[in-house]
């Protein structure tokens, strides 16, 4: 099995690619080692000293370490670790095995904004910082502002608000004149 890694805007995360599908469909976030008692493979990366976060993708798998640890020192035992899990025929997630859509559901008045929200983001959001590592989702929209939840390699990295401001409210305001503003929260 060959692991490839590429490195990503935010340089405490690394993006592992197995050559595999990691999940079945949508994104799966381990934001601390509790959050992943449902997932094998991301209780396994956390069993890694200095992984303080792990992110699933279709098909790929980002890691974000802490600060005072340097990637040399991490890196191949969480190659190490996702080569065993994946040799040991364990399911990547219990249950179900699948990830969520990621989307907040959203209802009232402001349903039809919110579904060309989601769409946009879908569309070319999405697809973008999944190449990054990451993913951004819908959390709320309340009176023009727009509230999205950065995952994985976009959790933290410093181009974050630049990347939120910038890049997806010009692009949701251009579509979506309702729309006035892009707020990150976290969940």
């Amino acid at each position: 099995m060959f692991i490839q890694t590429e490195s990503t805007p935010n340089p405490a995360t690394l993006k592992f690619l197995p050559g595999m599908n990691v999940l079945e469909v949508g994104t799966a976030d381990f934001p601390n080692s509790d959050a992943a008692q449902k997932s094998p493979l991301a209780t396994r990366i956390f069993a890694v000293d200095g992984v303080t976060g792990v992110f699933f993708g279709i098909d790929f798998i980002t890691v974000t370490k802490a600060e005072a640890i340097d990637w040399d020192h991490v890196k191949p035992a969480i190659l190490g670790a996702i080569m065993e899990h994946f040799q040991s025929g364990a399911p990547v997630m219990e249950g179900e095995g699948r990830g969520n859509g990621g989307h907040a559901e959203h209802d009232g008045e402001d349903a039809e904004i919110v579904g060309q929200i989601k769409e946009l983001l879908d569309t070319r959001v999405r697809p973008a910082v999944a190449q990054d590592g990451g993913d951004i989702t819908f959390h709320g929209f309340d009176r023009g502002i727009v509230y999205l939840h950065m995952q994985g390699a976009c959790a933290g990295c410093p181009s974050s608000t630049l990347t939120l401001k910038m890049g997806i409210e010009n692009l949701l305001r251009h579509y979506i004149p309702e729309v006035v503003e892009v707020r990150p929260v976290a969940v």
